[in-house]
């Protein structure tokens, strides 16, 4: 940077400063260095979760990546060797459902047409399409990684490890076929697993049905019961095959004026309302009574019966719940159980089959008005309402799913519970909470992974089946050339070339096949730690997996809980029995300034490059990292960057370009012996770099930008301002302290802030310093010297400030204005003289000294309170008033305030409240106090005085028009002023001060009724 020398501008535009930084790194090979020096040094893995890049990415994008960035930045300055590589996800359904909306494909019939071939080879070029602008905002934001050498999760060497793992799984017994009820997409036509379930959640309202089925004989002498079912999925209905009591729960047959009933006795009065009971009887009683079902659609023989069921509940509905076996996990298990059929009349699309009456070619969901219109024609309809509740959709196309009983392979994860259960317990949260709440209940109720898809543009499942049933798991191509006896290096592993692989069955030499299903590409994901390194195939790959797994870091948003971080260490348990990752940081979700999740069709897409230019990468970091709660859903936009550019990276920039502006040219030594207020800042630098170290080692990035904000708002509002007069003089132990206070806060920001602070190192802190380091991403991290921090100090300088803040809030209320000097004040809290003088320069008070007894500037009176006095002494209450007026009320006070009790004549014992205290302060005097410190502020005015305050506002009146007039700080100035009579007799007596502090080699003055100013360059 050539203009190294030069001092920092006062000005500064954060968007060019970054664009300028990022051409310095890639010149000066910064990140590589960065990595290459910390090569030996002790290893801290991180692994980054593979975003999909067939679309754009978004402002949401950058918060995960900054928490990827900022903490690899702090490890590699403490000396980690922390390598980070890139990778893409490139598998699955959203790959799919994107091609096919772009070539204007209606489902998997249209694909099929079409040939999976071109099918899918449109589906690899799309998968990175949108790589290079996912590697425009990587470079833009600062997110250091490798992207050179990124892995992919459709190359065949990923996939060959892959396979091995599903190998392991299967020769484990792990991965089974199995004819079960699992969440379906009709739109896409394949399963989901239960995590993919759990992120697509939506509200809906259904319809709440109350229906009417008669039993066919007499129950307990009763005619015309009928048993009431409650259900929410009208469509279902066409399916009924049963209805499930539970065995030991209590049910009544009951009277209305609709007729009689039979619901569990807990839900009488919600469902019933007033009814008369006729008879009760146990669940195990009503087993086997037969009903008429409600429909007669479709053909269900041997049905139709009460049977039993532990899972029936009381919470909600009936009592008695409709059994549908084709749609609900339950509903087959009892099934099984009673001996039931399974009928389906839902085709794979979604739509009742054709040949169903009423709904035939109708979608299940909008069936439902239908036939709930057919129960009501038919009287079978006892009661319908609209029902709000949460009903599971797609999380990509967001259509409605369906349970779906098919056959499908499964992942038996629920096998290793306990073991996901160890490995939780081994990881490190945060926020903490996630770890037995969030994660921790889904591993409880963990379910097997239905892992199976009916697609095309994903790992296909490494399994051959001959007509025997006897299947093969295939670890490899290299595996599966030598059972083809065929040379398969080359081979793309993907549908539909490994469809066309078959072999002899190794257990009766029929030829076995490869079953069509590919496998969820969540799947890939979570198996990055060893698939990225080509395990255990490729050379060198098992020593550069023993070397990285597990990671110590990984970072995600919060529906990652049930995604990537659950993947994760299912693979990793199942396969390696250990999970891959000890610290996670789960993040909570990023939201438009309006509130509302960023959405294209809501309006309210923030495109994070423009952003970036605007206000700079370095505000949206730290936002990201630093503004609130990192765990909670926050809102982004305008207002928060502009408010973090203000507050936090211009106040550090202003304070740097000050220290650059009178330390040009100049060199200092350290002084032995330095004055209060820089051993204070250095002190609180100390306790900085501590405290920031803490908050990071606990990934608490919030704390540390709290802790740093503050530093920066202390360095400039206190320890600078108060200083600047020294500054002025080229006072040696100013500048040092200064210097190094920029010089260690520096290094804490990089990994926050990593573009101004490279600007700030190479402007300000390598000038001054020949053995810095060559970017402040090279330098090490700052290490505190305990001996250094002074917390006597840091109190004094505490109690100094909340002295000078009452003083302004005492004068604001006096109305005297804070360039009028006043002669004295007097302090209750006892301060180094030094800290009295800071407090008397801050307040423009030409002496403080200690406020030995409130007696000289406060009169007090006291007064008997007598409510309170009324209710504890009676009687006796005029008598206790009495001496509390006769007594001294200063002394009253004191001891009330000392101890909280005070004794009076008569064996009285007064509490705080017995009193009301009155404090005023004196003629002359304002006062401001808050607890327990006091300055009291001496109001009188002298001219001499007065003519001060007039010089102070000449000076004022001067700077603004320097700034207005375009004059650098430093500029030389010629001042002609036209000022009153007062005005000019107060400037001629304080000449030399409106001078030195204007920077003015002359000034004349003319007179004149109004003050005006007139500046010209010598």
């Amino acid at each position: 940077m050539s203009e190294n020398a030069r001092p920092l501008p006062s000005k500064v535009d954060l968007g060019d400063l970054d664009r300028r930084i990022i051409r310095w790194w890639q010149d000066n090979d910064v990140f590589a260095r960065s990595v290459e020096q910390t090569a030996q040094g002790p290893a801290w893995v991180f692994y980054e979760g593979p975003p999909t890049a067939n679309g754009m990415p978004g402002t949401h994008h950058v918060e995960a990546r900054v928490f990827k960035d900022v903490f690899p930045r702090y490890r590699t300055m403490k000396g980690c060797s922390v390598p980070r590589r890139a990778g893409w996800d490139c598998h699955g359904l959203p790959v799919e459902l994107a091609v096919e909306k772009e070539l204007g494909l209606s489902g998997k019939p249209d694909v099929e047409r079409m040939g999976v071939a071109e099918f899918n080879a449109r589906c690899r070029e799309s998968v990175l399409r949108h790589v290079g602008a996912f590697e425009q905002l990587t470079e833009r934001m600062g997110y250091w990684i490798d992207l050179a050498h990124p892995y992919e999760t459709m190359t065949p060497e990923y996939v060959d490890s892959v396979w091995w793992s599903l190998q392991r799984i299967h020769a484990d017994g792990r991965l089974v076929e199995d004819f079960r009820v699992t969440p379906y997409c009709a739109n896409d036509q394949t399963t989901l697993s239960d995590h993919e379930v759990a992120q697509g959640y939506e509200t809906v309202t259904d319809p709440s049905a109350y229906v009417r089925l008669p039993l066919v004989e007499p129950l307990h002498g009763i005619d015309g019961a009928e048993l009431l079912i409650w259900t929410t999925t009208p469509w279902t209905l066409v399916s009924n095959t049963a209805v499930a009591v539970h065995p030991e729960v209590t049910y009544v047959v009951a009277r209305t004026g609709d007729g009689v009933f039979v619901v569990a006795e807990p839900r009488v009065e919600a469902v019933l309302g007033d009814a008369e009971v006729l008879a009760a009887l146990t669940g195990a009683e009503l087993a086997g009574l037969r009903y008429e079902r409600p429909f007669e659609l479709i053909d269900i023989p041997d049905a139709h019966r009460v049977v039993l069921a532990g899972y029936v509940t009381t919470t909600d509905g009936t009592g008695l719940v409709h059994q549908a076996p084709a749609f609900g996990a339950e509903d087959l298990a009892v099934a099984r159980e009673n001996g039931l059929p399974l009928v389906n009349p839902v085709g794979r699309d979604g739509r009742f089959l054709a040949e169903v009456p009423l709904v035939g070619g109708t979608f299940f969901k909008d069936a439902d008005p239908v036939l709930v219109e057919e129960l009501r024609r038919t009287g079978r309809l006892f009661r319908y309402e609209d029902f709000e509740h949460p009903y599971p959709h797609c999380w990509r196309c967001h259509w409605p799913l369906l349970y779906y009983a098919q056959p499908s392979w499964y992942v038996r994860t629920t096998e290793v519970r306990a073991e996901l259960l160890r490995e939780n317990e081994a990881t490190n949260w945060f926020p903490e909470h996630i770890k037995h709440g969030r994660y921790g209940d889904w591993l409880v109720n963990n379910v097997d992974w239905a892992l199976s898809r009916t697609r095309y543009w994903g790992t296909p499942l490494p399994l051959w089946r001959c007509d025997g049933g006897h299947v093969t798991a295939v670890g490899s191509r290299a595996e599966l050339g030598r059972l083809a006896g065929a040379d398969l290096s080359t081979l793309d592993p993907h549908r539909p070339f490994v469809d066309a692989v078959t072999f002899a069955c190794p257990d009766c030499g029929e030829v076995a096949t490869r079953v069509p299903e590919v496998i969820d590409a969540w799947y890939d994901s979570g198996a990055m730690p060893f698939a990225s390194l080509g395990y255990p195939h490729l050379p060198g790959s098992v020593e550069a997996f023993e070397a990285t797994y597990p990671a110590q870091y990984i970072c995600e948003a919060i529906d990652q809980t049930r995604g990537w971080f659950y993947t994760l260490m299912a693979i990793g348990t199942l396969v390696f029995g250990k999970s891959p990752y000890e610290n996670v940081v789960c993040l909570g979700h990023i939201l438009a300034e309006d509130g509302r999740k960023m959405s294209k069709h809501l309006g309210n897409i923030i495109e994070p490059i423009p952003l970036m230019d605007t206000h700079g990468a370095d505000a949206l970091r730290w936002f990201m990292a630093c503004s609130g709660s990192p765990w909670s859903a926050r809102r982004v936009g305008a207002g928060p960057l502009d408010e973090i550019v203000r507050k936090v990276l211009l106040t550090y920039w202003n304070t740097a370009s000050f220290f650059s502006l009178h330390a040009s040219g100049a060199t200092w030594t350290a002084g032995s012996d330095r004055p209060v207020l820089d051993r204070w800042v250095l002190s609180e630098l100390h306790a900085l770099v501590a405290a920031v170290d803490v908050a990071m080692e606990q990934y608490d990035t919030a704390q540390a930008g709290r802790l740093l904000a503050g530093f920066v708002d202390d360095l400039s509002n206190w320890y600078v301002r108060r200083s600047r007069q020294r500054f002025s003089r080229g006072d040696e132990n100013a500048l040092a302290t200064l210097h190094e206070c920029l010089e260690v806060l520096t290094r804490l920001l990089a990994p926050f802030v990593p573009f101004i602070t490279e600007e700030v190192w190479q402007r300000v802190i390598r000038p001054h310093d020949p053995a810095a380091a060559d970017s402040v991403h090279l330098a090490t991290w700052p290490v505190s010297d305990p001996a250094r921090v002074s917390p006597e100090l840091s109190a004094q300088v505490a109690s100094a400030r909340v002295v000078a803040e009452l003083g302004r809030a005492a004068r604001k209320s006096a109305g005297l204005r804070i360039r009028q000097p006043l002669s004295r004040a007097l302090v209750s809290v006892p301060l180094p003289r030094e800290l009295l003088d800071d407090v008397g320069d801050e307040l423009n008070v030409k002496v403080v000294l200690p406020l030995d007894a409130a007696s000289e500037v406060v009169d007090i009176e006291v007064r008997p309170n007598f409510r309170v006095l009324g209710k504890r002494f009676g009687k006796r209450t005029q008598e206790v008033a009495a001496a509390i007026t006769a007594a001294d009320p200063r002394s009253l006070a004191e001891a009330l305030r000392a101890t909280g009790a005070a004794e009076l004549a008569g064996s009285v014992t007064l509490s705080p409240d017995d009193v009301l205290v009155t404090e005023a302060p004196r003629s002359g005097w304002v006062v401001g106090a808050q607890q327990g410190v006091t300055i009291a502020l001496d109001t009188a005015l002298t001219p001499e005085l007065e003519a001060e305050g007039l010089a102070r506002d000449v000076v004022r009146l001067v700077q603004q028009a320097r700034k207005d007039s375009g004059f650098d700080v430093s500029d030389r100035i010629e001042v002609v002023l036209t000022a009153p009579e007062d005005v000019a007799a107060a400037v001629h007596t304080h000449r030399d001060f409106v001078e030195r502090e204007t920077l003015a080699v002359s000034l004349l003055l003319h007179p004149g009724k109004e003050l005006t100013v007139q500046l010209h360059k010598p």
